[in-house]
């Protein structure tokens, strides 16, 4: 049950009426549940006030490929600005993947993954058709901006994931907010 701003106060009548009405014994006075209710909205309202969107700490700077990448470019993007993944976009900006060095190093193993990668660092023309589609994680976790932080942590930990893309409701990127980002804003709270 959301406390909201707008709601009519709550009298030790409509307590009273709201009590009669679950017609069954309940040992508590009105007096006592109307304490009970401030302290509940009280507790609502810390609660609420103590969120912190992820738009407030995400970082609006992001280093982003195409599903059409070369995987050596994409490599060398993640090398050079010292970062373990970023997202893949189609041609509208709309998230459709993540690609991160776990997906180069093929993390997962098999022939498949074995063959791909043999290609990709292979010198010359056979490794140029790598491509990121090929390797990426998809399809995506992303979380929109105002979500909370504490379920983005959550969802990190859960899913053992680095980042998230932070998308807009038509899935098109607007930033990313990795543990990093939670950790510098000096923990969930």
């Amino acid at each position: 049950m959301e406390i909201c701003k707008s709601c009519p106060s709550v009298s030790e009548e409509d307590l009273r009426a709201a009590r009669k009405e679950l017609k069954i014994y309940v040992d508590i006075t009105e007096e006592d549940l109307m304490k009970i209710y401030v302290l509940a909205v009280r507790h609502a309202r810390l609660r609420h006030s103590a969120a912190i969107p992820v738009a407030s700490v995400m970082t609006r700077k992001v280093f982003y490929v195409s599903a059409g990448t070369d995987v050596r470019k994409a490599a060398g993007l993640l090398t050079i600005n010292r970062i373990s993944g970023m997202p893949v976009v189609d041609d509208d900006n709309r998230v459709i993947g993540v690609i991160s060095e776990a997906d180069i190093t093929a993390g997962a193993g098999g022939k498949k993954k074995q063959a791909l990668l043999d290609r990709v660092f292979r010198r010359g023309a056979a490794g140029a058709d790598a491509l990121v589609g090929d390797v990426m994680s998809s399809p995506p976790i992303t979380t929109l901006p105002d979500a909370d932080i504490k379920e983005v942590a959550t969802i990190l930990d859960m899913r053992r994931i680095k980042r998230l893309p932070v998308v807009d409701d038509q899935g098109r990127l607007l930033g990313i907010v990795s543990r990093g980002d939670i950790v510098r804003t000096g923990g969930t709270r």
